[in-house]
């Protein structure tokens, strides 16, 4: 009997040993920021603010057949094409707004980061996760990859001190990219075809005013990091890019693709067939938004991250958009 009991301790003690080694071990799982990063040098172009102005007044007010009000059209426009001299311009680019699917562009680097620190492994579901996340836009794939990131997992409501730590963990996204400097997001809630529910709901604060926020300009900063190699490896920077690449030209018979809609459509409509896309879409019933790396076979490197809202069935307005901008550009290059 004594054997017995001293059995049961020994494995009782072993188990709380594990629990307290994990509770230790948490904070090494948070999300770091690269050796020897540094946020970019974004300089204020009166240039590029002139073009985005103009490209955006083509979709406001009536003359331009749109209609949008002021606070319905947010962009931002970085120039890329001199990585050591990065020019930028916004309109309403601090505005936050529900980023809709373009916060999975966040998740993915967040992943890719973990995944290159070894504090996650590349399993055949998490890339299979990740692909399904960005390229299909899958809200469900997206569900998986935030728990993944997060170690949270969605379910019943929880007793406030439970939900805290729950809702600590959650936020592991939010303090990676405040740590880079990004500022003005919050990037810590699932993305859902109808609702959340339980303990998502409870994150939300029930009324939404916990629900994802992004700006334009933060978009903009993390697609042309990306693009630029500054958020990860080579390797893994070639796998992000992959997953956005778009093929304008290729036939689809979605009216919301990620290639042949949004920012996609400009190209078609030039026929500029050899240009080059990179995106990230998000689209609901209030929302439409692009955010979109473009290189144009006459040298134009530039992002451009346009978010529209109460608009959401307008097609045109964000290559509408688009082309004006790429029509700007070429003038101020010639």
């Amino acid at each position: 009997m004594r054997s017995r009991r001293t059995i049961l301790l020994l494995i009782l003690l072993i188990l709380f040993a594990c629990v307290a080694f994990g509770q230790q071990e948490r904070p090494k799982i948070e999300i770091v920021v690269p050796k020897g990063y540094h946020p970019p040098n974004l300089t204020a172009s009166a240039e590029l603010e002139r073009i985005l102005s103009t490209a955006l007044n083509s979709v406001q007010g009536p003359s331009g057949g749109k209609n949008f009000k002021d606070d319905e059209i947010s962009a931002t426009l970085i120039d890329v094409a001199n990585p050591s001299d990065l020019r930028w311009a916004n309109v309403r680019g601090e505005k936050p707004i529900y980023p809709a699917s373009v916060v999975k562009t966040f998740y993915m680097a967040a992943l890719e980061r973990q995944l290159q620190d070894g504090k996650i492994t590349l399993t055949p579901e998490v890339s299979r996760g990740l692909r399904d996340m960005i390229v299909d836009s899958s809200n469900e794939a997206t569900q998986y990859i935030l728990d993944v990131l997060t170690d949270t997992s969605s379910g019943a409501e929880l007793p406030q001190k439970q939900f805290e730590q729950w809702q600590h963990q959650r936020n592991r996204v939010n303090r990676f990219f405040a740590s880079m400097g990004y500022t003005n997001i919050n990037v810590n809630q699932k993305t859902f075809c109808e609702d959340a529910y339980g303990i998502e709901q409870q994150s939300r604060n029930y009324k939404g005013q916990n629900r994802n926020m992004i700006t334009t300009n933060a978009t903009a900063r993390l697609l042309a990091e990306i693009a630029l190699g500054r958020m990860n490896t080579p390797e893994r920077t070639k796998l992000m890019m992959d997953l956005m690449k778009r093929d304008p030209f290729k036939p689809s018979s979605d009216p919301d693709s990620q290639s042949v809609a949004f920012t996609g459509k400009a190209l078609i409509d030039a026929n500029m067939t050899d240009a080059k896309l990179w995106s990230k879409a998000g689209w609901t019933s209030r929302a439409r938004h692009d955010a979109a790396y473009i290189e144009t076979g006459d040298g134009l490197k530039f992002v451009l991250v346009v978010y529209t809202e109460n608009h959401a069935d307008d097609r045109e307005a964000i290559p509408m958009v688009a082309t004006k901008v790429m029509a700007g550009l070429r003038g101020i290059k010639k």
